[in-house]
């Protein structure tokens, strides 16, 4: 299922972070930081993966379920199901 660029562009926005989030706490482990430090970025970088996760599910959720209005399409419904399965590896 293809999903709009432009729906996704926050997205590609939390996930930059997450990746300046992950490069700060592979510095932090070079340099030795304290561990709760470590710990507590890893788990902001994580928190930011999850919710670009589910931002995309959501997205994909949203294009179906407007197809299926518009033409109750056998494929929406079909891309709907992978999209819930998706959503459940995340979960």
């Amino acid at each position: 299922m293809e999903l709009d660029k432009e729906s996704l562009a926050g997205v590609a926005v939390r996930l930059r972070r997450a990746q300046g989030q992950i490069g700060g706490v592979i510095k932090m482990i070079e340099e030795g930081r304290d561990c709760a430090d470590l710990i507590n970025q890893l788990a902001a970088a994580s928190r930011a993966l999850d919710r670009a996760g589910f931002k995309i599910i959501a997205t994909g959720l949203e294009q179906c379920a407007a197809r299926e209005e518009d033409a109750g399409s056998q494929q929406a419904q079909l891309d709907r199901a992978q999209l819930e399965r998706l959503f459940l590896t995340l979960a």
